[in-house]
Parts: structure tokens; sequence; C-alpha cells
């Protein structure tokens, strides 16, 4: 399997969890705010700090993202490019948001795929600080309860990213079995996850959010993505039982690589290794 090199020792942990209570439900984003405040106040009026926030369809503007990139300084196994900002307004098509907490104030992880007003689909990491909300719209959103995204330095990869951390857990209505986490660079990302749920007793579960970044693609219909750096969205995701009785991973994806490429499709399992790190929001139905 395809592996990129890090700055920093692996960490012994690969896959960093968290079990937690959670609940799914929708809210309307309100124009003429930033898209990080937006979300913030959607998610406390249900009682949550945080969890995944997807988004199909909405206009932001004014707009601001970066693409993946490589690295200038050999600091980090790859980087981010300049910012990019659009004139006019952006129409999302997938957008999936790790909602979390960085240096103590509320903070965004955010991968998507876009129309520019100019009619360019493009895609990437959209910036929490600099995007608005330009017409109210609705998304579809999963709380947590137990635990936070949380922003931290990672020797690994020398960059600060989200991860799981416990946090006291409030009274609000959540009682679906969910489970946060991050996993870490160089392994599969479907085969990570089966191997979660064994070692977890779970038989079945949805992805009610998925952010991060692999080394290239492989879909499962052949086609494939070899500039190694891409940022990616999961716009569908379940684990559950195959015809032989193991469990499966299907994962739906959409993605920009370094050299601005897209691509939509299903992953295969087995042949698409984490390039940084991959935050995801389980919700066990099994």
């Amino acid at each position: 399997m395809r592996e990129v090199k890090q700055p920093g020792p692996p960490n012994p942990e690969r896959i960093q969890w968290v079990e937690v209570r959670g609940r799914g439900f929708a809210f309307t984003l309100e124009a003429g705010i930033p898209l990080l405040e937006a979300g913030r106040r959607a998610f406390a009026a249900k009682g949550f700090a945080g969890g995944a926030l997807n988004i199909r369809g909405g206009a932001l503007g004014p707009f601001a993202y970066v693409m993946p990139a490589l690295s200038k300084t050999g600091e980090n196994a790859a980087f981010y490019s300049e910012t990019f900002r659009p004139e006019g307004q952006v129409w999302l098509k997938h957008a999936t948001m790790t909602f979390g907490e960085r240096d103590g104030a509320p903070f965004f992880h955010c991968h998507g795929m876009w129309l520019e007003a100019h009619g360019r689909v493009n895609g990437g990491h959209i910036l929490p600080e600099e995007t608005i909300v330009a017409e109210s719209f609705e998304v579809e959103a999963f709380g947590i309860n137990g635990a936070v995204f949380k922003a931290e330095p990672d020797p690994e990869t020398n960059f600060k990213l989200f991860g799981p951390v416990p946090s006291e857990a409030k009274g609000v209505d959540a009682i679906t079995r969910a489970f946060a986490l991050r996993l870490r660079p160089n392994q599969d990302f479907a085969g990570s996850l089966e191997a979660f749920c064994r070692a977890h007793g779970i038989t079945a579960a949805r992805i009610r959010g998925g952010v991060g970044s692999t080394i290239g693609a492989r879909f499962a219909d052949g086609r494939v993505v070899e500039p190694f750096a891409t940022e990616l969205t999961v716009t569908s995701g379940s684990i559950g039982p195959a015809a032989d009785g193991t469990l499966e991973a299907q994962l739906d994806v959409a993605l920009v690589d370094y050299t601005g490429g897209l691509a939509e499709g299903r992953l295969v399992r087995g042949d698409n290794p984490i390039l940084m790190t991959m935050e995801l929001v389980l919700e066990a139905v099994g």
C-alpha cells in the first residue's frame, strides 16, 4: 500500500477515538453571518458543543478557501496553497464540516466541492474566518455529547489537527451510540474502519461526518488519482455485513488533489491510505 513519510514519529495509537452519545437534527444556517458563527449557533441551540455537519447545496459569499499543495520547506509531508477568494457567490455541491474548538474558541474543519460564479467547479478547504452565509439554507447535522473535536499539535504530521477528546457529558437529548474518531496517516481508510467496528462490537454503522485526506485515490470503478495530496469530504458512508458475513465499508467521497484535479465516487477497499488525517463521526446502528 502507498505510504508517505511524515516528519515526526508515528503515534502508536493509530485511531484516536471517544465513545459518545449523539443525535441527528436539521437546522437553517442564517444568512449574513460568518459560516463559523452560523454553525456555532445551531449546535448551541441544541445543547451541543460540536459534531458534524453535512451540506448539500446553499450559497456562500464572500468565500475563501485553500487547496492541498506541496510543502516548500520540508517541515510537512504536504501543505496548503495560497488563499483563493472567488468573486461573487459560490454554490455548494457537497461539503462536510467537523465542528469543535481551537485555542479555546469554536472552530471548524470543512472540505467541500462547489460551483463558482463563472461556472467552474472547484474544491478544497473552506476557511472559517472569511466565509459568509450568503442566503439562508437548511443542512443536516449530528451533535455529539461526551467528547469534543479539539485542535492540538500533532508531532507526527507537524500540524495542529482536530482529534476527539473526552468532555463532560451534558443533559441533552442524545441517546444514539456513536464514536468520534481520528484516523492517523498511512493506514487504509476502509480497513481501519472495519477493524475498529469489529473491535467494538459494531455490526452496522453510518458515517455522519467525514473530513480528511488520502494518498491519491483508487476508486471501485478503476479510476485512479495519482497526485498524492488530496482533500476530501465523505459524501456517504456505511459499514455493514458483506455477502460472506465480514464487515465491509462503503465510502463515497468527493475530493480535490494538489494539481486542482477533482474526483467523485466510491473508494476501493484496501488501497486508500490516509495522508494526514481523517476525522469521522460514526453512528452505530447495529
